[in-house]
């Protein structure tokens, strides 16, 4: 009975190994959405060894690691967060959305060194569009660095006058700058 359950064991951890197999396209063949803030996320080949279903893209089930990085993000939970996130971009590399959310949950664990090189990786998936530039503004002003922050979302700014976001930490740098007073 006891070796039963140990090989039962062995076949379900084989399972969840092999069911995040897949083939990723590289970034610049992967699905761009038109919406705005909208992310392009590689795709996944479906093919292989259980059949031609096509598995769901990283977010899209509630329980998978982007889902629930995002959750704890929402929650306060950084640490939390951060190890979702982490373990998602060690699936899927090319997923520019697991590592923005490793970015930012790591701005907000103060270890800026991670968050950048978690910036650095989605810029070469999806190039410095808006989000990512806004993100990075405001990681710059968590650091106290409001030159640099400055900078990069007025960047932000002029790929997209109209964000809402990027306008925001704008007034928020302009107000942290004038009062003396860090934003946390």
């Amino acid at each position: 009975m006891r070796i039963e359950m140990r090989q039962a064991m062995m076949l379900a951890v084989l399972g969840v190994a092999l069911a995040g197999c897949g083939t990723f396209k590289p970034a610049d063949q992967a699905a761009q959405v038109d919406e705005p803030g909208a992310e392009a996320m590689a795709s996944v080949d479906g093919g292989g060894l259980f059949g031609e279903a096509k598995p769901a893209l990283l977010g899209a089930e509630a329980n998978d690691d982007l889902s629930r990085g995002k959750k704890q993000f929402r929650a306060g939970n950084f640490g939390l967060a951060e190890n979702y996130f982490r373990h998602a971009v060690e699936l899927h590399p090319n997923d520019a959305e697991a590592w923005l959310g490793l970015a930012a949950s790591c701005d907000r664990l103060r270890r800026f060194d991670l968050a950048d090189r978690a910036y650095a990786q989605a810029i070469k998936i999806l190039g410095p569009v808006p989000e990512i530039l806004n993100n990075q503004g405001y990681s710059y002003m968590l650091r106290g660095d409001y030159k640099r922050a400055r900078k990069t979302l007025l960047a932000a700014q002029r790929k997209d006058p109209s964000n809402k976001f990027v306008q925001s930490n704008l007034k928020l740098l302009d107000e942290s700058s004038r009062t003396g007073k860090a934003i946390e």
